[in-house]
């Protein structure tokens, strides 16, 4: 698992340096799970539970709830999903979606919707699900047309949500619907059951780096009032706080693709003769390595600095969190082309280690927010910022 010289950052604590100490040992007893794509819905269940079992899924929920911590460390999370990434793109993908599933309940819900779930979460014995965009209403959340209207002490919830990840295998999702007037502020959130009758799974969505991810409906679908997370109306609020925690985490798993393809392609590049000599002592080589490191250094302190000002310093991090994403997802993509290249043939072949890299780190830039989306944060913040 390469360099860690970044662990004693002053990001970081001992107790964070100790945890990676454990990850790095597990992500190695971890990975043949990790690496299956054959049965992508039995492998992501087998993961979840295993996670749960191992204690790993204990830093998606707070310590009161069968977390590990007494509440949720940005940190924590950013290290375990970079190490899990190193091990393979569904175990990553595993932890964060009981994290961003189970994260507005953690946030916003109130004591019965956590004692309901949480525990269950953390234990790996619930798969969760954040069912937020649909077909006409991705990038532009407040654009949304699923609706939930109040009847007697239920909620009747119609619309469709798509691009939902663990669609079709999660045991709950929390929903995002229109509650009142067109924008932000007529947003409401709500857990849904997935065997909740009115609620369907439409189709499943294929993607080149398998995940289970499907558009999910709601006819005539009720739900107790009792599973409203938050007030009426704070819908887009809890939402957009529960990505400011998960956002940074993101880029923390495009942080782990990218030292596992700069492992990969330095192994290569020191082992593999090329005239007489290791590739390695190619100039143009080396170029590219000096390239991928200074892009693996630049989006970890990006991914560290959004993750250590959320935990210790408190409050939003909208512009923090959109350039961590956007910094290392992008590098990522960059870094992981370049050990392809370095790779050779070997670099497209199915099933190889950077090859598996090249199709997982694709999605990473559209979703929670696409590359396009984090610019116009970022560009928005600054100007907000500015005193000129």
């Amino acid at each position: 698992m390469g360099d860690r010289s970044y662990l004693f950052w002053p990001f970081f604590d001992d107790a964070h340096r100790a945890l990676a100490d454990d990850l790095r040992a597990y992500v190695e007893a971890i990975r043949p799970l990790a690496e299956q794509e054959h049965d992508v819905d039995a492998t992501c269940r087998a993961l979840v539970a295993r996670l749960g079992a191992d204690g790993w899924l204990g830093f998606c929920v707070p310590e009161a709830y069968g977390g590990r911590l007494p509440q949720l460390d940005v940190r924590s999370l950013c290290l375990t999903r970079e190490a899990l990434a190193q091990a393979g793109g569904l175990a990553d993908f595993a932890l964060a979606m009981q994290g961003l599933g189970s994260g507005a309940i953690s946030l916003f819900g109130d004591e019965a919707l956590k004692a309901a779930w949480l525990p269950r979460v953390a234990r790996g014995e619930a798969i969760a699900a954040f069912a937020l965009s649909e077909p006409e209403a991705g990038s532009d959340v407040a654009a949304m047309t699923t609706a939930a209207r109040a009847d007697g002490d239920d909620y009747v919830l119609d619309g469709t949500k798509t691009w939902i990840s663990n669609g079709g295998i999660a045991d709950f999702y929390v929903v995002f619907a229109r509650t009142g007037a067109a924008g932000s502020k007529g947003v409401t959130a709500f857990l849904v059951e997935a065997d909740r009758p009115g609620f369907k799974v439409e189709e499943r969505i294929e993607l080149i780096a398998p995940h289970p991810l499907a558009t999910i409906s709601f006819t005539s679908c009720r739900i107790p009032k009792a599973n409203r997370i938050g007030e009426e109306g704070q819908g887009f609020k809890i939402a957009m706080a529960t990505l400011d925690v998960f956002r940074p985490t993101v880029g923390a798993a495009a942080l782990g693709f990218a030292r596992r393809a700069l492992d990969e392609a330095l192994k290569r590049a020191k082992n593999r003769k090329l005239f007489g000599a290791p590739m390695s002592a190619l100039q143009l080589v080396q170029g590219q390595i000096a390239d991928m490191a200074l892009t693996v250094d630049t989006s970890a302190l990006l991914v560290f600095r959004a993750a250590w000002i959320k935990d210790v310093v408190g409050g939003r991090i909208t512009r923090e969190a959109a350039m961590a994403k956007l910094a290392a997802t992008d590098g990522a993509q960059q870094v992981i082309d370049a050990a392809v290249q370095i790779m050779g043939g070997f670099g497209v072949v199915s099933g190889h280690p950077v090859e598996r890299l090249y199709r997982e780190i694709r999605a990473l830039r559209i979703y929670e927010g696409a590359s396009e989306v984090q610019k116009v944060i970022i560009a928005a913040q600054t100007l907000a910022a500015a005193d000129v």
